[in-house]
């Protein structure tokens, strides 16, 4: 049985990251993987009521972070790493990664208490591969006013997205082995020759 794979997709909101997720499990369909497609926060049953908090409800930041990755280890526990155990390929919009970038970056949480979390929640598991969708500021924000109605990150102030993309590109600098920062101002299709060409290195 070959190794499962387990990939992330990041990005500021209105990024356009989650539109290309379908399309990168295709690409790795046709060449006869097993994938599964998952989300964060959610992906589980629990996770998915923990989602609905996350995204709608006001709270102390360090509960926000808490509880994010209270759903990560159960989405872990019951999806993630069966899937890899089994040689199954792994899609996940968003990971760990998003915790540094939205309630490090963004919110200024000491990234201490990040790394903590990380080490106790997944100790031995980082993505094979994150694909990190960078836009400016100006884009992302163009895009989000233009869909639906907003949850409370896609509500936050400019000054918010500005650190969460910064933290971002810290993140990718940080981990240059699994990151590859995707232009995500190119059409659709120029973005799916660049996946195109990352996903035949892995």
């Amino acid at each position: 049985m070959s190794a499962g794979k387990f990939i992330n997709f990041e990005g500021i909101d209105g990024a356009g990251k989650s539109t290309h997720i379908a399309y990168v499990a295709g690409w790795l369909r046709a060449r006869g993987h097993t994938v599964i497609t998952t989300r964060e926060p959610g992906g589980t049953s629990l996770g998915e009521k923990l989602r609905e908090l996350l995204l709608h409800e006001k709270m102390h930041l360090e509960t926000e972070t808490l509880l994010m990755f209270a759903a990560r280890r159960e989405h872990l526990a019951q999806v993630i790493e069966p899937a890899l155990a089994r040689g199954d390929w792994v899609i996940s919009d968003r990971f760990t990664d998003a915790s540094f970038a939205y309630q490090g970056g963004g919110r200024k949480l000491d990234l201490r208490k990040l790394i903590a979390l990380e080490q106790w929640v997944h100790p031995h598991l980082q993505p094979d591969l994150t694909l990190l969708f960078d836009v400016p500021l100006e884009v992302a924000r163009g895009r989000l006013e233009a869909t639906r109605s907003p949850d409370k990150f896609e509500q936050e102030k400019a000054e918010f997205f500005a650190a969460t993309r910064a933290a971002y590109l810290r993140r990718a600098e940080e981990f240059p082995d699994r990151f590859r920062i995707i232009d995500s101002t190119q059409t659709i299709k120029d973005i799916e020759i660049s996946l195109d060409k990352v996903l035949s290195t892995i």
